[in-house]
């Protein structure tokens, strides 16, 4: 079902989503981290271009400067190695999107689709139910009261065609008797399958 692909399409999403907010967080603390150790470095090379201080203190401080560059490298390696993971995560989510986007447009045609099929529908079901009415008024409230009642007990057909000596609603051959008995009654009296019990109707295929 297109629903379900689009509900299991968009927890997919959710956690892409997730996930990529989460690496981002984690560049951000990456880029801040390698800030901070180059603001640093540049105070302190300028101190030591600036020559002041001892010789021992201008010693540390270019000792410290060293570290400051490998901590820099260390920073900057992690950082990169997130930002990848990044730009995999964005990609996935570029992906679901994409995919989501196709498939809102797959179910938005099946929907139209689906609806056309209803109006046709509904309008094929009111041209065939608008004779009812005269229909009704011409055979009688009480035949009206027994195929309706006959149509609550078998599912919907009440009424059957009689054809080669078979009713139509059972599919059962009626005996030569009940064949007799047809042809012998009155063009308006209500015939009934004794196996189902739905109206009989004469064609002139029933072989009588």
């Amino acid at each position: 079902m297109l629903e379900q692909r689009a509900a299991a399409l968009d927890s997919d999403l959710v956690r892409a989503q997730t996930v990529l907010g989460d690496i981002q967080r984690e560049v951000a603390k990456a880029e801040t981290d390698v800030q901070l150790v180059r603001d640093r470095a540049a105070r302190n090379q300028a101190r030591l271009d600036a020559g002041t201080g001892t010789a021992k203190d201008l010693q540390a401080l270019q000792h410290e400067l060293d570290s400051l560059h490998r901590r820099q490298g260390e920073l900057e390696d992690v950082e990169i190695e997130i930002m990848e993971r990044a730009e995999g995560a964005e990609a996935d989510v570029t992906r679901l999107e994409a995919e989501r986007t196709a498939l809102t447009a797959e179910l938005e045609k099946a929907t139209a689709a689906r609806d056309d099929a209803l109006k046709d529908f509904e309008a094929e079901a009111a041209k065939v139910a608008s004779p009812r009415a005269d229909t009704v008024a011409g055979v009688g409230a009480d035949l009206v009261a027994l195929y309706e009642k006959i149509r609550t007990q078998t599912g919907g057909l009440a009424a059957a065609a009689l054809r080669q000596r078979r009713c139509g609603g059972c599919q059962l051959e009626l005996n030569n008797v009940e064949m007799s008995r047809i042809k012998a009654a009155p063009d308006d009296e209500v015939l009934r399958c004794e196996e189902c019990r739905r109206i009989l109707v004469r064609t002139s295929e029933s072989g009588l």
